[in-house]
């Protein structure tokens, strides 16, 4: 638990002191390598932690806070280290730290003070994600919950100056706060049938039928809206494109293994309720699946290299909420962790692309394999890792979520996921072909980013090589937190031709890109005007934007013209009726007062008649 303190205090103390200290937040020096060796405080201590963890696995629960109050005696609030909480905390701690890092190259042009407030916002955001990380209730989750929404929004919306980056965050802001309406509904339905917020207490309700029925399955998917949104699942995905308006080490942040990694997360660790929930789980693996078939649609077609990786990052989160649907939270959470790193690569690569060409069109670059040969290099490594290549991190757990897919029985999810791993594979080489080994349109003052841009690349690399060889240790590590298979499915041997088969589809995705992009063998440009309206489709994100535009300008724009005309008219109107009938009441009533002291004297004398009449009458 000393380590846990520190793990969350390193960033909070950062974030205290850069946000109550105006001439530390002002010094472009001082301010980033505050927030630095805060984080890194809790990546060494990450990183001691899960040593300590290899050797023993079980859970440890410290209740920080107990609400001293009859009425709501179940609000506490503690830390949860076990082997889920664990190698999360491990994994936000080192994404936080190499983009903090990179940051000093990214962001070195900033002007004095903006710098500052940067990184202030990075150290609230990583501490509001490690709370979550080890929270041991929904109350305390749905606290952090909140403030990784509001560290998100400040961060989006980072370079506000720019009217695109502010309607992005505010989009990104009230699209998650759709999803945590549900949250909050949830946790009301789950406190009123179990008494109780405590995930341990809220399993052995379920599993002893106390907590069971509709109340139940009402507050389970409750919490999973509050996942759809944060996790940009269908039809919320939408916040997540337009939030690449921030600045690339943001979006490397937020889009690989933190913010929206929270909606999976959560789902991972409430798999024990979604096993007594078999409806909300079919719920979470249909819309998982669609959310991760469409998302690489789009990413089809895209142009923006940032928007090309925040589409696949959508679709990487469908797998994920697919397989906690298929009862496979471990497969799940595994492909988290390896996403983590080679999609934080990617965006890292990208944005040294665009620090190097200054632009983010993927068909205004090319040619940059010779100038910059680390980045490229660095960028195939995440491509091919994200594309399941063996022997790379990608591979593993991909390869993991497609035989839960098949043991279960959900066939057709298994080859929806199948062919969206060859579009993945098509579009992510899309984009390195027309990047790295297209036509040569790049300035020529393109170059390599400096080592400090680099070396946090080089880190995640090596991750996105090896990591997936410690699947064995990392399930072992957090079985022991996570449910079995849910008992209305049975699980059977996987077959040996499934991981054949998910390579040999990657392989095809590449070799059409190869085919299309690199060596002309058809001219995609053709191929795109014989679909015909389809390519418009796709560019428009099949028009889900419209949809909730239309809404808004609609229904709620119209509803707020009926609120404001009932307001101004009618209880506006009432008040001004008053006032007038005092108004003139009180004209009429100075006509009395003439000023005169015998007039005075009149009125008192009539008055008292009046009360000794009254008296003697009584």
């Amino acid at each position: 638990m000393d380590l846990a303190a520190i793990i969350l205090g390193g960033p909070f103390l950062a974030f205290a002191l850069l946000g109550l200290v105006p001439a530390l937040r002002r010094s472009n020096w001082l301010a980033p390598w505050v927030s630095i060796t805060g984080i890194f405080a809790s990546l060494a201590a990450s990183v001691v932690l899960v040593w300590r963890f290899l050797g023993d696995a079980s859970p440890q629960v410290h209740e920080i806070v107990r609400a001293p109050m009859t009425r709501f005696p179940s609000i506490r609030f503690g830390i949860l280290l076990d082997g889920l909480s664990v190698p999360m905390l491990l994994t936000v701690s080192l994404i936080a730290f190499l983009v903090q890092i990179y940051s000093l190259g990214y962001m070195n042009e900033e002007k004095r003070g903006s710098l500052g407030r940067y990184f202030t916002y990075h150290s609230l955001f990583s501490t509001a994600m490690l709370g979550l990380v080890v929270a041991h209730n929904t109350l305390q989750t749905y606290f952090f919950w909140e403030l990784v929404g509001l560290g998100s929004y400040l961060l989006i919306g980072f370079w506000y100056q720019k009217p695109e980056a502010s309607r992005a965050a505010m989009k990104a802001f009230w699209i998650t706060r759709l999803g945590d309406i549900g949250f909050a509904i949830g946790l009301i339905f789950l406190w009123s049938a179990g008494g109780s917020f405590v995930f341990s207490e809220l399993f052995q309700q379920a599993d002893s039928g106390v907590l069971s029925g509709t109340m139940l399955t009402l507050g389970v998917a409750g919490l999973f809206l509050g996942a759809m949104g944060k996790s940009a699942q269908f039809p919320f995905h939408i916040w997540l494109p337009d939030a690449m308006e921030g600045p690339t080490p943001v979006s490397a942040l937020i889009h690989a293994a933190t913010m929206v990694a929270a909606g999976v997360y959560l789902m991972v660790r409430i798999s024990p309720l979604l096993a007594h929930t078999p409806e909300v789980a079919g719920w979470v693996l249909a819309i998982g699946t669609f959310t991760a078939f469409l998302a690489a649609t789009m990413a089809l077609v895209a142009r923006d290299i940032k928007k090309i990786l925040a589409y696949s990052t959508v679709s990487q989160l469908g797998y994920m909420m697919a397989a906690v649907g298929a009862a496979g939270p471990v497969a799940s959470f595994f492909h988290l962790t390896t996403h983590a790193y080679f999609k934080a690569l990617l965006f890292l690569a990208a944005g040294s692309v665009i620090h190097a060409v200054h632009t983010n069109d993927i068909f205004y670059m090319g040619r940059l394999w010779k100038r910059m040969p680390l980045t490229g290099t660095y960028f195939l490594v995440g491509g091919l890792a994200l594309s399941g290549i063996f022997p790379l991190s990608g591979f593993w757990s991909k390869d993991e979520i497609l035989i839960d897919l098949w043991v279960h029985g959900h066939g057709l999810a298994f080859w929806m996921l199948l062919i969206t791993a060859g579009m993945t594979a098509f579009y992510m080489f899309r984009a390195f072909f027309a990047v790295f080994i297209g036509p040569l349109k790049a300035g020529p003052n393109a170059h390599e980013s400096p080592a400090v841009m680099t070396f946090p690349m080089g880190i995640l690399a090596i991750l996105a090589i090896v990591g997936g060889f410690a699947a064995h240790t990392v399930a072992s590590l957090f079985e022991h937190s996570i449910s079995a298979p849910a008992p209305h499915v049975a699980a059977g041997d996987p077959p040996g031709f499934i991981p054949f088969l998910g390579v040999a589809v990657a392989l095809a995705g590449i070799g059409l890109a190869w085919l299309g992009y690199q060596v002309r063998k058809f001219r995609p440009d053709k191929l795109y005007a014989a679909v015909g309206p389809l390519g418009k489709v796709l560019e428009r994100g099949y028009y889900v934007d419209d949809v909730f535009l239309f809404c808004y300008r609609v229904f709620y724009l119209g509803l707020s013209a009926v609120v404001g005309w009932v307001d101004r008219y009618i209880v506006d109107g009432l008040v001004n009726f008053l006032t007038w009938l005092t108004y003139g009441f009180a004209q009429r009533l100075t006509r009395a007062q003439t000023g005169r002291i015998q007039d005075a004297l009149y009125a008192i004398a009539v008055g008292f008649l009046l009360l000794a009449l009254l008296a003697w009458r009584l």
